[in-house]
């Protein structure tokens, strides 16, 4: 397996980085994992969007998912896309309320808000906690501890397995989440202090120790916020266990 790095900034995209995204693939297969702010662009510089096989996101924050909408249009009026490609229907993968929400957001009048659908260009699955095969990964969604329904995903092929934890607090959930994973993909929105509010984001710390708990070979941390110095929190990070890395935007990791 191969994971891009689209966009790794945190609750907002920064100044030339964007938000949340990730490409993972694996024999010709590719999947998008989350489209937060900005992550389209950067799709484009690096692949045709019209590649994409299959799209998964974890929760519905605008961070994670707010180019969606660019997206659809995207797929629906590229005069340039080929003919063959243009009626596919791309499988998204989401939370329950992922239609609806996103064809919302995607109405171009307030009053078409309800009326609008997108499934001219989508099929949609929800995420459940039941193991499905997407391609040729098995898939296993675990929900996390965070203000909105939100899983974390953890992708094996061929005896490799990636964990992303999406947005979360602590919780049980994200240890079997990480559990003996190649490669753990962890938010870490901030540093460290009693005074961060409960269920929603990971620390450094936080993010060191789970891997180092879960046994993980490899640490990446993601969602820094632009406000936030990640060089503290891969300190944190790091005291936990040595070897994390930030990830960069553009950068391909193997698995």
């Amino acid at each position: 397996m191969r994971l891009t790095i689209l966009g790794c900034a945190g609750s907002i995209p920064g100044p030339h980085a964007a938000a949340s995204g990730y490409l993972v693939e694996a024999d010709g297969f590719l999947l998008g994992l989350e489209l937060g702010n900005g992550t389209l662009a950067e799709l484009q510089a690096l692949r045709d969007p019209f590649e994409l096989d299959a799209l998964l996101l974890s929760h519905l924050h605008p961070d994670h998912c707010a180019d969606f909408s660019a997206l659809t249009v995207l797929r629906r009026y590229h005069p340039a896309a080929p003919y063959d490609r243009r009626p596919r229907r791309l499988p998204v993968y989401g939370p329950a309320e992922t239609p609806a929400r996103l064809a919302n957001a995607y109405a171009p009048h307030e009053s078409e808000r309800q009326e609008t659908d997108l499934s001219d260009v989508y099929e949609f699955h929800p995420l459940s906690t039941t193991a499905r095969t997407i391609g040729p990964f098995e898939v296993t969604c675990f929900p996390m501890d965070h203000p909105t329904e939100a899983f974390g995903v953890r992708i094996s092929h061929g005896g490799r397995t990636l964990a992303y934890t999406g947005d979360t607090g602590p919780c049980a959930a994200v240890e079997d989440l990480a559990r003996d994973v190649d490669l753990l993909l962890a938010e870490a929105s901030w540093t460290d202090s009693p005074a961060r509010p409960p269920g929603v984001h990971l620390s450094g710390r936080q993010a060191g120790e789970l891997a180092r708990l879960a046994g993980a070979q490899r640490l990446l941390l993601t969602h820094i916020a632009p406000w936030t110095d990640p060089a503290a929190v891969l300190a944190e990070a790091e005291a936990e266990f040595p070897g994390a890395l930030v990830a960069e935007q553009g950068a391909v990791y193997e698995v």
